[in-house]
């Protein structure tokens, strides 16, 4: 019999704040029920130890500026490497599925990091993905993002990328950090479509959850045919939440969970400490090991407590029936049509953190390639509150880069290096697994292979 795996880590040394939303407490009421329960005595349940990622393991998704030992943590490293080690399990076979319950978690990390915004530093489901298709070839990975907060920057890293589907439902961005996720950011003109967001208004129920999850994210996944399937697991869904305004139940997440069977949950948000958390994780996790999950009951709920409003319940339907649309003609548009026979597809980002008060502004081109996604290139500037100010070249070249591509993305950064508006020049080869990183100011040059 394989078993679910599970890896706790509360990363006890790292705060925002001592009163702050996301603190250790989110995990540590988790494991005293889970220990109450006995849960850790199933014979279909096996705990872990966490372990660390490498730098390199974070270069190979991120731009930290100005480097990665100066943005990352050990708390984020083992954060990361948690989701690593249980995949690792998975694909060799030992364990059927994973939880990683740890802290920090990621999905507002994009691809440059100059510090922490949505209590986020560094994206671990993106840091697993990219491990995974580096170290075991594979290919097609579906990411699907339950919490209450779009995925921005989730989304942010895998904008352009065919292979790596991701879909996040959420509470409507006018209503909501961070104010992004609607139906019409589709993916980039070499990967349309494999972003699908579904900004949900305020007041869904586990029926209107359902519902979308029935009638739009898993014929989805059964069209696509991932070959691994992530869950970001979000449950600040959930109707006791402090920081959204949705009406979702553990039964309803662990109903969720029995359905979507994802790989590997990771988790991500959730601020109801004491009152959703201990009871969403543990319905989840008895739900990855098809466990009965029905008498998991939240202080306070009985079935039926919640009636989904009439205006709600419509407009969900109306965001399934676009998003389908969408999805059944993805193949009739081509590249040359969403680019307008450009050669570079520009996207112009004003990026907050909200957590730090640092303002970015970012250029980001990608290389409309008729072979490969395209080297992608991104100019940025940040300005920090204590008048710290950096500009950064980045450069990428996808995991499926063609050779085009990779002498083009070389030969930028080379004459990059000699831009003095730059104070830092990166290149990232995913193709190679090669890190590059050089210091204009000091005439230092960094380079990291896998």
């Amino acid at each position: 019999m394989k078993k679910t795996g599970i890896i706790f880590f509360p990363a006890f040394d790292w705060a925002i704040s001592p009163t702050h939303p996301e603190r250790e407490e989110r995990l540590l009421y988790t494991r005293d029920q889970i220990f109450e329960e006995g849960i850790l005595d199933l014979p279909e349940i096996e705990e872990f130890p966490p372990r660390l990622a490498s730098l390199h393991d974070i270069s190979r998704v991120h731009f930290c500026v100005p480097t990665v030992s100066e943005q990352v943590l050990e708390a984020h490293r083992i954060a990361a490497g948690s989701a690593m080690s249980l995949g690792d399990k998975i694909i060799n076979g030992e364990i059927k599925n994973g939880f990683a319950l740890v802290r920090p978690p990621g999905h507002h990390a994009m691809r440059v990091v100059h510090g922490n915004r949505g209590f986020c530093s560094i994206n671990n489901e993106a840091v697993l993905v990219e491990y995974l298709r580096r170290t075991y070839g594979v290919k097609k990975i579906a990411i699907v993002d339950t919490d209450v907060h779009h995925g921005d920057g989730t989304q942010d890293i895998f904008y352009h990328d065919p292979d790596v589907l991701f879909i996040s439902f959420h509470q409507d961005g006018r209503t909501i950090y961070p104010g992004t996720g609607y139906t019409y950011e589709l993916g980039g003109p070499g990967a349309y479509a494999s972003t699908i967001n579904i900004p949900l208004p305020p007041g869904v129920t586990d029926a209107g959850l359902h519902y979308v999850m029935d009638h739009l994210i898993l014929p989805i996944l059964k069209d696509w045919q991932p070959d691994f399937v992530v869950n970001s697991a979000g449950q600040d869904n959930h109707f006791s939440d402090p920081l959204g305004e949705m009406l979702i139940s553990a039964q309803g997440y662990a109903r969720l969970t029995e359905k979507l069977k994802p790989d590997l949950a990771v988790l991500e948000g959730g601020y109801a400490i004491e009152t959703a958390l201990p009871y969403v994780n543990l319905a989840i996790l008895l739900a990855l090991a098809g466990k009965d999950y029905t008498s998991v009951v939240e202080p306070g709920y009985y079935p039926g407590m919640y009636q989904e409003k009439p205006q709600v319940s419509a407009e969900i339907q109306r965001v399934v029936e676009e998003l389908n649309e969408i999805w059944a003609n993805r193949h009739k548009l081509d590249r040359l049509s969403l680019t307008n026979g450009k050669k570079f597809y520009q996207r112009n980002k004003p990026i907050y953190y909200d957590t730090q008060f640092i303002e970015e502004k970012q250029i980001e081109k990608v290389y409309v390639c008729s072979h490969c996604p395209g080297y992608l290139i991104i100019d940025s500037q940040a300005y920090h509150p204590d008048s710290k100010r950096y500009r950064i070249l980045a450069i990428t070249i996808p995991i499926q880069g063609c050779k085009a591509c990779q002498e083009e993305g070389w030969k930028l950064y080379e004459q990059c290096k000699e831009d003095y508006r730059f104070n830092y020049v990166y290149l990232q080869d995913k193709s190679t697994d090669t890190f590059m990183m050089f210091q204009r100011e000091e005439q230092r040059e960094v380079r990291s292979d896998g």
